[in-house]
């Protein structure tokens, strides 16, 4: 059965705010890395988990900051969330006599509610959440073009298997591809039949039958790419 596709940060983050527990535990765990990390480096020592309270709570202010995200104030969830756990474990240094320096230099800027919070903790939590989105978005279209081949009954093993080892085979394959794709009749009868219709696109190409046959499962592959709004994978074709 084809693995659901998951949904990207963003959604996760409004599910778990419309009260949905899972998607608020699937939020915590895929970001535990990135709590560490804040809770480290406010912490100034590295910090494990399951051994450390500074994790504990930190992992509690990430809880905490979905609650209270408003994307309204044009605030990235990540810089939010890491001055919430900034705030929540410097309350915790002052409880255990800890003093805790926080940097006023003018690489930092002020929250909606005057806390301070660095400019470049910014970039960075913006970046690591564009990069997670990004990802998310390549293994959900992995996924939905996996079910797609799927329902022509191919798969990935079956693509790598017979896929063209030389490059000019493979220009050749790709070229006969996008002459399918542009041919209106000739795609409606490969969605239509599930297969490539042989024997009308060997006439209107300048390959043999022989080389469309030993080529087939790479070419309806290229064809579905090319056809259907797969962006990130098709940059992986010339």
């Amino acid at each position: 059965m084809p693995k659901p596709i998951e949904p990207d940060p963003d959604q996760l983050l409004t599910l778990a705010r419309q009260g949905d527990a899972q998607a608020r535990e699937d939020l915590l765990s895929r970001f535990r890395p990135f709590v560490l990390k804040s809770a480290s480096r406010i912490s100034k020592r590295y910090l494990q988990e399951g051994l450390d309270d500074e994790y504990a709570i930190a992992l509690e202010a990430f809880n905490e900051a979905i609650d209270h995200y408003d994307p309204a104030h044009g605030t990235a969830f990540l810089t939010f969330s890491d001055t919430v756990i900034r705030r929540r474990l410097i309350d915790y240094f002052r409880q255990q006599g800890r003093r805790q320096e926080i940097p006023m230099s003018s690489l930092e800027s002020e929250d909606d509610e005057g806390e301070p919070y660095s400019l470049l903790d910014q970039e960075a939590a913006e970046e690591v959440w564009d990069r997670e989105q990004a990802e998310q978005a390549r293994r959900d279209e992995i996924v939905a073009f996996s079910q797609l081949l799927e329902e022509f009954g191919v798969t990935f093993s079956d693509l790598v298997r017979t896929s063209p080892r030389h490059q000019d085979a493979r220009q050749s394959a790709q070229e006969v591809a996008r002459r399918l794709v542009a041919d209106q009749e000739l795609l409606e009868r490969l969605h239509k039949e599930r297969k490539l219709p042989m024997k009308e696109l060997s006439e209107r190409v300048s390959v043999s039958r022989k080389t469309l046959e030993r080529q087939r499962t790479y070419i309806v592959a290229l064809a579905l790419l090319i056809s259907h709004d797969f962006p990130i994978l098709r940059e992986y074709v010339p």
